[in-house]
């Protein structure tokens, strides 16, 4: 397996202390407000016919910041993680207030409860596994029955990291290959 997911403000490079500075002054006045941090990588292979026809891996990563006041809620995001943009979110989301007086709302509490490890289960088994795994299935596939004419398989896997006032959340999602036969009719 791959290391443990790190923490995302630290993964972004930020310092948590200039992330605090920017979420009060962005939510100063607001009645409830939250940031929310996400980054998630996927990975698919499509082995048709013998050979792999595709590989994809990918990287989504942003964040978004919602200030409440009253009925009025101001939401900003971005793909960029950085403290500038974090800048940008919280002025963006002062407007919400418009000079309303209002009452602090605790969030909801939290559980705590981990329903997931930390491993990125995209790290293992390594790529030429993956590859020698579907050309196994395909083989035994072909070996079974002597009717099979293609087999199409396309595993995919996601790793996603939320965190949301800097409690982190690692949920990599379960691996899953779909596997097509067509067979010929005797």
């Amino acid at each position: 397996m791959s290391s443990p997911t790190t923490s995302l403000p630290d993964r972004a490079g930020l310092d948590r202390g200039d992330v605090r500075r920017h979420l009060a002054r962005g939510l100063e006045g607001a009645d409830d407000g939250e940031l929310y941090l996400e980054y998630a990588q996927s990975e698919m292979l499509v082995f048709d016919n013998r050979r792999l026809k595709q590989a994809t891996y990918n990287t989504d990563q942003g964040f978004g910041l919602r200030a409440v006041k009253d009925e009025a809620v101001g939401y900003a995001h971005s793909s960029d993680i950085s403290e500038a943009a974090l800048a940008r979110a919280a002025d963006a989301v002062r407007a919400v207030k418009g000079g309303y007086c209002g009452a602090y709302a605790e969030p909801p509490g939290g559980t705590n409860v981990r329903l997931y490890g930390d491993d990125n289960p995209l790290g293992a088994p390594a790529f030429e596994t993956k590859v020698r795994l579907l050309e196994a299935i395909d083989a035994y596939a072909r070996a079974r029955d002597p009717r099979v004419r293609q087999v199409s398989s396309k595993p995919a896997a996601t790793a996603m990291a939320g965190a949301r006032a800097f409690r982190i959340s690692s949920r990599p999602m379960p691996g899953r290959a779909p596997l097509t036969m067509l067979c010929a009719r005797r």
